[in-house]
């Protein structure tokens, strides 16, 4: 019976790198001389909100700079569904069906992208990247935009909405750059601000749960998400233990206040696409090479509070951030 599952794991894999390579409509290749319709293959680390966004953006960045699908390229998207090894096997797809430009939305879709797209040379745009130079993304064929997270805009808020608070609990994913990156800033910026920071590193989206109830048995005050990918796609079974206790929870975007943070300092997702398609734009049709194109980081962020949230916790929001603050969910 093992013997005979273990063939059956083997065929699955086998069809889906077979059904990668196969993918991306009526093109076979990125030569628009030969009358070809170049092919972008994007590499989507998983779904949640901000990586949503991202896409999104993306596809309304490339039609901004005034391409057409279906005339100037086409779209092989796939989804890694936050497993590396097929986040992986997708880049290798897209080599393999000579896409003439890859995209990797997340540190491990674009990590993979940058290597499976290495031997041929073909270049690579990246996006929802805290640190591109950490994540050695920073040379060769590649470039795009950066997401550093308003870290210092994050510890105001929680200071002007919680001025009690001591503690701030994150939880992030040690094999994530992003987020090693982003804890090393918390903690060297929280005692500025009167906190201190219990981290939690995790190495597998399983164990986020876990690492939250271990939270809120030491008592921290809030948590504060960052943008890590295992952390946020199960952010709706977070605020279920957290509400339960009354914890309140900070967002790093506008989707997990949405979602049901109780506010938040952070980027648009949906620009930081569009810029990352208007440069992709520019690589595709020949204006530029990705050398031209140095990375650019965002960094203009906005407030969003959720009034419903905040009112279940019994947190008032102070006046000067109301005025600057966008409403985000169910009463926006």
């Amino acid at each position: 019976m093992k013997t005979l599952k273990k063939l059956l794991c083997t065929a699955l894999s086998l069809s889906l790198v077979l059904a990668l390579a196969a993918c991306g409509g009526n093109s076979s290749g990125g030569d628009a001389a030969s009358g070809e319709v170049p092919i972008i293959g994007i590499n989507q680390y998983g779904s949640h909100g901000s990586l949503d966004n991202c896409r999104e953006g993306f596809l309304q960045g490339l039609q901004e700079a005034g391409l057409v699908e279906g005339t100037d390229y086409t779209i092989d998207y796939q989804n890694a569904n936050f497993d590396t090894n097929l986040a992986t096997q997708i880049a290798q797809a897209f080599s393999a069906e000579d896409a003439a430009l890859m995209v990797g939305i997340a540190t491990p879709s674009a990590t993979a992208c940058y290597a499976a797209a290495e031997d041929k040379d073909i270049p690579v745009v990246f996006t929802a990247i805290t640190d591109p130079v950490g994540a050695k993304l920073d040379s060769g064929n590649i470039t795009g935009t950066s997401d550093v997270l308003p870290v210092q805009g994050q510890l105001e808020l929680i200071r002007a909405i919680q001025p009690e608070a001591k503690t701030i609990g994150i939880v992030y994913t040690t094999s994530e750059p992003n987020s090693v990156y982003s804890i090393g800033v918390y903690e060297d910026l929280a005692a500025d601000y009167g906190f201190t920071i219990e981290a939690i590193g995790v190495t597998a989206q399983s164990e986020v749960t876990q690492a939250v109830d271990t939270l809120i048995s030491q008592g921290v005050d809030c948590i504060s998400n960052l943008t890590d990918n295992n952390v946020v796609g199960v952010l709706g079974s977070i605020l279920e233990k957290t509400n339960e206790v009354g914890i309140p929870v900070y967002g790093s975007e506008i989707e997990q206040v949405e979602l049901g943070c109780v506010a938040g300092a952070g980027l648009d997702y949906v620009q930081l696409g569009i810029q990352t398609g208007k440069m992709a734009a520019q690589i595709l049709t020949g204006e530029a090479t990705c050398a031209d194109l140095p990375y650019e980081t965002i960094e203009n962020y906005g407030l969003y509070v959720n009034s419903s949230a905040l009112t279940e916790m019994g947190l008032t929001l102070p006046d000067d951030v109301a005025q600057t603050a966008e409403e985000v969910g169910p009463t926006a």
